[in-house]
């Protein structure tokens, strides 16, 4: 059980969540603290460059898709960080909205 652990499972039925993320690792995209609203995403629609609520290596991470290669997902920090390769079934949602 992670710090995200009740969101994905609200994002899994469907639920728009919002949550304040502390941290440095994703600085200039989301400082520390601010508000990130985050909804249920479809994997198929995923871009590089988005930032996903998602799990890699039993780690929860709200971070950005750095590359796609057919169905995985590259995951990383906005800080040269790279997390490792996920499934579709490891991301479950979009950050939609950054806020103070």
């Amino acid at each position: 059980m992670g710090w995200a652990t009740g969101y994905i499972e609200r994002l899994g039925r469907g639920e728009i969540v919002s949550f304040r993320p502390r941290g440095q690792s994703m600085t200039g995209k989301i400082e520390s603290g601010q508000l990130c609203t985050v909804g249920p995403v479809d994997p198929v629609t995923l871009l590089v460059g988005d930032i996903v609520l998602c799990k890699v290596r039993g780690r929860e991470y709200l971070h950005l898709v750095k590359a796609i290669q057919g169905a995985r997902y590259q995951i990383g920090n906005n800080r040269g960080h790279i997390n490792g390769w996920v499934s579709a079934g490891a991301i479950y949602g979009r950050c939609v909205r950054v806020e103070a």
